[in-house]
């Protein structure tokens, strides 16, 4: 039988008819929506544009001021001169000018490697370093050892010491103050200002005399709000190389437990100043003997020629063992988001060396070594000048002690010395006598001599 149907066939005919009436519609509307979605494409595409061409997140954020120890390197690099010196960095150099490793270094290399694994240490560091590190600063035959009332971790050197210090001081005495000598390490500002803790000055260099404004630190320290905090510099002190007497030391122990000060020991140098370890500790020490509960800083950079392994030591003597235990677990607390754990290699170093009696005499020979080559700069220095005409006195050349002589020039005398003779150095006359040698200290005597002839120091 047929399929077709006449209603059917009627009503395709209709059904034909309407669509075929609908095309013009169907048309135009579907012309609206490809306009429609053009002007959707290209606002997408302008709107894309409009956040590429946004702002950026840091377009704000200024130039950092470069750090003038940095800045004088990278000039002294792009300096092309042959006979150029580089007496900014603080970092000991052998009479060739060459960069040292001890030979008790090398040696502790030699059993240390390939011994042990490359896990991470605890939070406090190497517990045999900050052992034989703290024996160090406070002495062999330390009481406060033997009795476990020292807290202390290890660090990221003296920087990191100082900087954790800083900001235990914010967390747990955050009414106090920090005093800081004029002049001090530049980095010493930065660290307590990043952490918060408010800073005020006290006198320390007289430049007059270039020596220690003795009677005006006592003053300021006698004016000083009870229970604040003082960076002391426990020797060679930077970037002066003037530091107080014994006797004077003894002076500013019993002045500040007198007002009730707390002193913080920055100590970067001991060795490296008199080539004495004993000798170099002795100011703290004698806080010790007063009765003071001190904190102190150790670097093992200078001393042992270890600066890019960044190893140091913070310490804070508490009255008994319990408050210890209490004042160590916040210290690691505060390092532990900071830096989480510290370097493995160079504490093992140190604590291989001081825990071997033949290892650590022969440290101590090589720390006199240099102490001593340095010592013997500034006396070639000081008669070099002298030598040179001049009118001026040098005498504070062999009077400071440690890595740095504040010479005295200003900062368009060291300009001169960098433009008119390549040396380069801090602008504020900082000369690292590490990177003076035997046959650059006449050339230095004589540039220092042309470029303050004219202008007294």
């Amino acid at each position: 039988p047929s399929l077709s149907h006449p209603h059917r066939h009627g009503r395709r005919s209709c059904a034909a008819a309407a669509y075929n009436a609908s095309l013009p519609m169907l048309r135009s509307a579907a012309a609206g929506l490809s306009a429609a979605g053009s002007r959707y494409l290209r606002m997408d595409a302008a709107a894309g544009a409009s956040v590429g061409a946004a702002r950026s997140f840091w377009a704000d954020v200024p130039i950092a001021p470069k750090d003038p120890i940095l800045g004088i390197s990278e000039m002294f690099v792009k300096d092309p001169h042959p006979d150029k010196m580089n007496l900014g960095v603080g970092a000991y150099r052998d009479d060739n000018g060459k960069p040292v490793v001890l030979q008790c270094v090398r040696e502790a290399e030699k059993r240390v490697s390939g011994k042990g694994n490359m896990e991470y240490l605890p939070t406090h560091g190497n517990r045999d370093f900050i052992k034989h590190s703290i024996t160090l600063a406070f002495g062999e035959d330390s009481k406060d050892i033997k009795a476990g009332t020292i807290a202390a971790i290890q660090t990221l050197s003296g920087t990191g010491s100082c900087r954790l210090m800083a900001d235990f001081m914010h967390r747990f005495a955050p009414k106090a103050k920090v005093y800081i000598p004029v002049p001090t390490w530049s980095n010493h500002h930065t660290i307590w200002e990043d952490a918060r803790v408010e800073e005020r000055p006290f006198r320390y260099y007289k430049p007059e005399t270039r020596g220690l404004d003795f009677d005006g630190m006592i003053e300021d320290m006698k004016n000083a709000e009870p229970g604040s905090f003082f960076l002391l510099h426990a020797c060679a002190h930077n970037p002066t190389g003037v530091d107080p007497t014994l006797d004077q030391w003894r002076i500013i122990s019993k002045v500040m437990k007198e007002q009730n000060l707390f002193a913080f020991f920055d100590m970067a140098y001991q060795g490296f100043a008199s080539g004495d370890c004993e000798r170099d500790a002795a100011a703290m020490r004698i806080f010790v003997e007063d009765g003071h509960k001190v904190g102190c800083s150790q670097s093992f950079a200078k001393n042992m020629g270890l600066y890019g392994q960044r190893i140091g030591c913070f310490a804070i003597m508490c009255k008994d063992p319990d408050e210890a235990e209490r004042v160590e677990s916040q210290m690691k607390l505060i390092a532990r988001p900071m830096y989480s754990n510290p370097p493995l290699h160079g504490a093992a170093l140190v604590a291989t060396i001081l825990g071997d009696p033949a290892l650590k005499q022969q440290w101590l020979g090589e720390v006199k070594m240099m102490a001593e080559r340095i010592i013997a700069m500034r006396t070639a220095l000081r008669s070099a000048l002298e030598a040179s005409g001049s009118k001026l006195a040098w005498n504070h050349v062999t009077e400071q002690i440690g890595m740095f002589c504040y010479s005295g020039m200003s900062g368009e005398q060291v300009d001169r010395l960098r433009t008119e003779h390549h040396i380069y150095m801090t602008r504020n006359g900082r000369i690292s006598m590490a990177g003076v040698t035997s046959g650059t200290v006449g050339r230095l005597a004589n540039a220092i001599h042309e470029v303050t002839k004219l202008s007294p120091l």
